[in-house]
């Protein structure tokens, strides 16, 4: 009788784990087919929607970010001793958003990891509209000067944008189909050059309304000029708010309710919802099936990245995003210095007080927007032809390479490209070319592939390691340009910091190496992870059945 009891409970047990070995074989082919149906999904309105609710935050953080780079003239002509910044005030405005960027980058990439992605989206964007507006309103005290208070402004603005980057980028791609990926992420990305552009066109369409009001300034005290940059800076809101919405609305990844709520059931109606155009409504009352999948934590973490061969993809990543952004931002901020140092649209030497200052303000506006327009932004729509056929890699690869020459040739060349009129516009071409190929090329790919070669669990956490990474690039930049271009008279030392450039992008050719091509291959592929049985593990649901 015992033998028979114990007979039947050995019974028992071996069915109860038949039955989870089928129930997780079923929810792993469920899991896969779910991903199959993403991933082959055709291009419909959710994909559009998607690059439009991403893309508009990026416009907003390349016009937030980019628009210091004429505002702080005008700030010079209104706050400045001798109405010029100082090179600590200058460097201050224009690395504290950066250094903001490099904070929230980590702190966002991990809490979207954690937390999710639909709820971290669109807090970011909560984050750079007030510090815009702060921006804006900021007065002067006797206890706190202005630069200080918009220091402190574009620090949290900085915060926001960080947290942009790999929200956008996970987003992006955990939604895309795997043969329009590529392009889906580099239009998203895109965006920056639009924000660019329109922050040099608002600067003119400001300039030019108060020349009016400028020419009939006192020349000691430059009113007119203070309106407008509040107006240039303030309007950098109106993009984000019209984003928000959109952005706090958008349903969760399917791959973060799969693989970190661990929601099968979940995500593949989801799935269903979201290619179909049904309106997105996750089901309140329905039982969580819940699956033991691999799972975040510091030991799992470790034991990923203890491979090298993740190590070395999150290594390259990382170093090939900080050597172009010390050449991008470089060159990004400090654009009118440099168009002022080859004397490219300098003022006319007979012209003397306001009209002197309308001048400049009119000359640098005009010379950002053909900077932007002749290079940075036809880089990213020739990327956006070519990133899903000749893949990542090359694209970087070949970046990096032709950016290496052209640094070499302007910075060696520099005195014999700037000594007469003709020379200086052959300057321009190159500068041009390099803004060209830094697009077409490292700066697009860069943002691309950290969001694709992770792990659904790391990849928020892992984008923003390597967009901080970038940051850290901006910073190293922003500082070296402001201690290093005076050595020897002022602007002197601009022809060794392009040589200086092209250094570290002949090292961005090397780090590239240590990447994989990620082009027409699914995320789970890309993730080094082996796929067959990742959810055979015992179902939560099926253990609370036996209790």
């Amino acid at each position: 009788m015992a033998s028979y009891g114990v007979e039947k409970a050995s019974t028992n047990s071996s069915d109860q784990k038949v039955q989870v070995q089928d129930h997780s074989y079923a929810l792993d082919e469920k899991r896969r087919a779910a991903l199959a149906e993403v991933d082959n999904a055709k291009f419909s309105w959710f994909h559009l929607k998607v690059c439009l609710v991403a893309g508009v935050g990026f416009f907003t953080d390349a016009y937030d970010i980019f628009a210091i780079n004429i505002a702080s003239t005008m700030l010079g002509y209104v706050y400045g001793p001798n109405q010029k910044l100082t090179t600590n005030q200058d460097l201050g405005v224009k690395v504290a958003t950066p250094v903001g960027t490099f904070v929230g980058q980590l702190l966002f990439g991990w809490a979207a990891d954690i937390l999710g992605r639909k709820r971290m989206y669109g807090v970011e964007l909560m984050i750079m509209i007030v510090a815009t507006f702060g921006q804006a309103i900021s007065g002067n005290a006797p206890a706190v000067h202005i630069i200080g208070a918009i220091i402190v402004w574009r620090f949290l603005m900085g915060v926001g944008i960080g947290g942009d980057y790999p929200l956008s980028a996970v987003i992006s791609s955990e939604f895309s189909s795997t043969h329009i990926r590529g392009r889906l992420m580099t239009a998203v990305f895109a965006n920056q050059g639009w924000g660019q552009l329109s922050a040099a066109i608002v600067a003119l369409v400001v300039i030019t309304a108060y020349k009016s009001a400028l020419l009939a300034d006192d020349p000691t005290q430059l009113d007119s000029v203070d309106y407008m940059w509040r107006l240039l800076i303030g309007l950098g809101c109106v993009p984000g708010v019209i984003a928000l919405w959109f952005r706090l609305t958008i349903p969760e990844t399917p791959r973060f309710t799969m693989d970190i709520e661990r929601n099968v059931h979940q995500a593949t109606q989801d799935v269903d919802k979201v290619l179909n155009g049904s309106n997105f409504a996750a089901d309140a009352n329905a039982p969580p099936t819940k699956i033991n999948a691999p799972k975040a934590s510091w030991k799992d973490f470790r034991a990923y990245y203890n491979k090298w061969a993740n190590l070395k993809i999150l290594i390259g990543c990382a170093y090939s995003w900080f050597a172009l952004d010390v050449a991008f931002y470089g060159l990004g901020l400090n654009s009118s210095i440099i168009l002022s140092a080859i004397g490219f649209g300098s003022p006319n030497k007979s012209l003397t007080g306001t009209a002197a200052v309308y001048q400049n303000l009119h000359n640098i506006a005009v010379g950002n927007m053909i900077l932007i327009a002749a290079g940075i932004i036809p880089g990213y729509w020739v990327t956006f032809l070519f990133i899903d056929r000749w893949g990542r890699k090359p694209i970087q690869l070949m970046g990096f390479i032709i950016l290496t020459v052209l640094f070499i040739i302007m910075g060696f060349g520099y005195d014999k490209l700037t000594a007469t009129a003709p020379a200086t516009k052959a300057f321009v071409f190159l500068y041009c070319l390099t803004n060209f190929f830094q697009n077409f090329g490292p700066n697009t790919t860069t943002f691309i592939v950290p969001g694709e070669a992770f792990p659904t669990r790391y990849r928020s956490t892992s984008h923003g390691i390597c967009a901080a990474s970038g940051k850290l690039g901006a910073i190293v930049a922003q500082v070296g340009f402001a201690q290093l271009r005076n050595i020897g008279g002022t602007n002197k030392f601009v022809k060794h910091i392009l040589e200086i450039f092209a250094f570290f992008m002949l090292t961005g050719i090397f780090s590239t190496f240590l990447i994989e091509e990620t082009n027409q291959k699914s995320l789970e592929e890309l993730s080094n992870e082996d796929q067959d049985g990742f959810v055979s593990r015992d179902v939560t649901d099926v253990e609370s059945s036996r209790v």
